[in-house]
């Protein structure tokens, strides 16, 4: 395997990554608020993530990273052609951080539940948004011979993300969130809102089915097994079901053109590929010493924070 294919499997190893372990974390910041009858139950559904949702954006930051040094050319497209959902996504990710981190730093039930508010709102429009990217990178976006993305403006920006793939990819960003929030819900709490979770986690499985039928029947299989094991109530296996079916759906959409890994809308001809993309031989060498020593580190402590943290959070009141 030469370095550019090894950089592309590795850069889409790490938006899988990201997808997936940011994905319940949308999905629980969505489900907490609404499943939560009260503030000890919402709570209980922000501390299932608490401890990790600042490690899982640690991916966004290796994708991104990982994009830019191996794929320059990549990188650049993408940031031209889609400027704008980026910018808003950086937007509404602040929001979100900083709804985690200071709903704890009020004293009163009226603060928590403003932060709360503003928790599933971002939660919500963030993978939207990122559904909405993802439905572009599929269908490819006006890249010219010079590698440039034609157009001017905002409408060069904001066009791609009204077009049909992109509502789809929304729809399925935020139903794809749901479900996996559901099910790591179902995990790691107890009493009335692990019941409330495994309810929903059935609930959205039908449109997000009926949303994947048409496109990847891959993924309906998928969506079907998770139904299953839902049903059957094992809950590990239902999340790593549900975490499978969209780490399938990322590679589904990244690799879906290979060796193209980004589509030309005006001539296929001016599409960018692995190859016609990816930086230096010597850029390639010297980055690949350095994933070697730093991502090894990476994955072992998240591994750990993982593991130290994975005792169920109970929602229900105890009698005093």
């Amino acid at each position: 395997m030469d370095l550019p294919t090894l950089w592309f499997a590795l850069a889409v190893t790490c938006w899988v990554l990201f997808f997936v372990l940011e994905g319940f974390d949308f999905g629980v910041g969505v489900l907490a608020s609404a499943l939560g009858r009260d503030d000890h139950e919402r709570g209980a559904g922000v501390t299932t993530i608490g401890p990790v949702w600042d490690g899982n954006e640690v991916w966004l930051v290796a994708a991104v990273g990982v994009t830019f040094a191996a794929f320059p050319d990549w990188y650049a497209a993408l940031m031209s052609g889609l400027y704008l959902p980026f910018v808003l996504i950086l937007l509404v990710l602040a929001a979100r951080g900083v709804a985690l981190e200071f709903r704890g730093k009020g004293g009163t039930e009226r603060w928590r539940r403003w932060c709360d508010g503003v928790l599933a709102a971002s939660s919500l429009l963030v993978a939207g948004l990122w559904g909405a990217v993802l439905g572009v990178l599929a269908s490819g976006l006006a890249l010219g011979a010079d590698g440039e993305v034609a157009g001017a403006g905002l409408g060069r920006s904001l066009a791609p993300l009204v077009s049909g793939p992109a509502l789809l990819g929304a729809a399925l960003g935020v139903g794809a969130a749901l479900l996996q929030g559901a099910t790591f819900l179902g995990l790691r709490t107890t009493g009335p809102l692990r019941a409330r979770a495994r309810t929903t986690a059935l609930a959205v499985l039908a449109p997000v089915a009926a949303l994947v039928a048409p496109v990847a029947p891959l993924g309906l299989v998928a969506v079907a097994v998770v139904a299953l094991l839902v049903a059957l109530r094992r809950e590990v296996l239902s999340f790593a079901a549900a975490s499978v079916a969209v780490a399938l759906g990322v590679v589904g959409v990244l690799a879906a053109h290979l060796p193209v890994v980004l589509p030309s809308t005006l001539d296929p001809a001016f599409s960018l590929t692995v190859a016609s993309a990816a930086a230096s031989p010597g850029a390639l060498q010297l980055i690949t010493v350095a994933a070697v020593i730093v991502l090894p580190g990476v994955v072992a402590y998240q591994g750990y924070s993982y593991w130290v943290f994975r005792r169920r959070v109970a929602s229900e009141r105890v009698a005093t």
